[in-house]
């Protein structure tokens, strides 16, 4: 099958095609013939060696945290799934991911495409959609009337996290560049701050959560428009927690766990048209394809997700 592999770890240059073997199935997996995938940081982080002790790769290795296709094999443990089907997942972290034409992926991590998603859709929800459910649901218990601050609700993440915020009757104030305006409001965020002009912490106040997704000075400074027993989650660094107990602020950070019992969730919101994949750029799944959709996300200016259609 043909995918993209990096060798060594280093800069965009080292993303390269090659013929490489079908996935061996294990009892518990169903092969899936990949129609799209997508790109998130965390891809080009591990491309540059970042996080190789966190997770390590031995080399050729394929990228990639998100899938969308087609089921053509099926492990004799899997019972909930059947070949034809049009699924979409998460898979597991290791060193076959899903820049390929397919992909063994776990039962466990599956859930059923919705019928009004096309394939790019698809996969552009299931690592930014499940990380953006984790924070507002799993970890601060979102609720209706909640005052909710995302940062950054134009990039992957945030421009599902705004949607699932107001599928559960929230408030949400979000900060984006002034030409992200139009695009957040038509998700549904009711406040839009423009970071570049405007300071969210002399602008906003008694907040039930907090989505940081920037880290650094923002998370110092998103303390302040927290209320008292409020919550502040974060993907991209550890919380201060003494900070934390001097505001009365409770606090969440974490690395994503796949599961597709929470994918069928984010499902559901899609079919109840809840809940939209926003796709920025689309890439074929070559050579070069995979360096400019590195390239572009690295920018963190990219709008909504950036996919790679296979076929």
């Amino acid at each position: 099958m043909k995918a993209i592999v990096i060798e060594q770890y280093g800069s965009a240059d080292q993303l390269k095609e090659k013929d490489m073997p079908l996935p061996e199935l294990k009892d518990h997996q169903v092969l899936v013939e990949l129609h799209a995938t997508s790109i998130n940081p965390v891809d080009w982080k591990v491309r540059e060696g970042y996080l190789a002790s966190m997770l390590p790769f031995t080399f050729p290795a394929i990228l990639g945290w998100d899938a969308a296709g087609i089921i053509r094999k099926i492990g004799k443990g899997v019972h909930d799934f059947q070949v034809g089907d049009k699924v979409f997942a998460r898979p597991a972290t290791n060193n076959r991911g899903t820049y390929a034409e397919f992909a063994a992926i776990d039962e466990h991590l599956l859930a059923k495409m919705p019928n009004n998603t096309t394939f790019e859709e698809a996969a552009a929800i299931p690592l930014a959609g499940e990380t953006a459910w984790v924070a507002l649901v799993e970890k601060a218990n979102i609720k209706k009337g909640d005052r909710v601050l995302i940062h950054a609700g134009s990039g992957g993440v945030g421009s599902l996290a705004i949607q699932i915020a107001k599928s559960f009757g929230a408030y949400v104030a979000t900060t984006a560049s002034e030409k992200n305006r139009d695009f957040l409001k038509s998700l549904g965020a009711d406040q839009f701050i423009d970071y570049t002009s405007q300071d969210f912490e002399s602008l906003l106040s008694d907040y039930d959560i907090v989505f940081d997704t920037i880290g650094g000075e923002v998370q110092e400074k998103s303390f302040n428009v927290l209320k008292a027993g409020g919550m502040l989650v974060s993907i991209v660094s550890p919380i201060d927690e003494q900070q934390a107990a001097e505001k009365d602020v409770k606090t969440g950070y974490f690395f994503l766990e796949p599961n597709g019992q929470r994918l069928k969730k984010l499902a559901d919101l899609m079919e109840k048209d809840l809940l939209k994949a926003v796709v920025g750029e689309t890439y074929p799944l070559t050579q070069e394809g995979l360096r400019t959709a590195h390239k572009q996300s690295e920018t963190h200016h990219a709008k909504g997700k950036i996919v790679i259609k296979i076929k």
